[in-house]
């Protein structure tokens, strides 16, 4: 740039909206159709709390001690 011209200012444009029609089903593109027909993503639409069968349960660990947690935490804050 020269010394002598004002530095430029943003500029911004009106661009065409992609609808043709007023039906907003129409924006609909097919990665959203994807994400509404997968269940999981559809957690929101949940109504009972989950709980997890007895064998799952029976395969968790039992929880640490104030003690083992607490230690646990000065464990992992020394090393930062």
């Amino acid at each position: 740039m020269s010394s002598n011209s004002r530095p430029s200012e943003q500029r911004f444009n009106i661009l065409p909206h992609p609808a043709k029609t007023n039906n907003p089903a129409d924006l609909d593109s097919t990665s959203r159709k994807d994400i509404t027909e997968n269940p999981a993503v559809l957690a929101h639409h949940a109504r009972d709390p989950y709980i997890p069968s007895q064998d799952l349960v029976n395969k968790l660990d039992a929880p640490l001690s104030r003690e083992e947690l607490k230690k646990r935490s000065e464990e992992l804050n020394r090393e930062q």
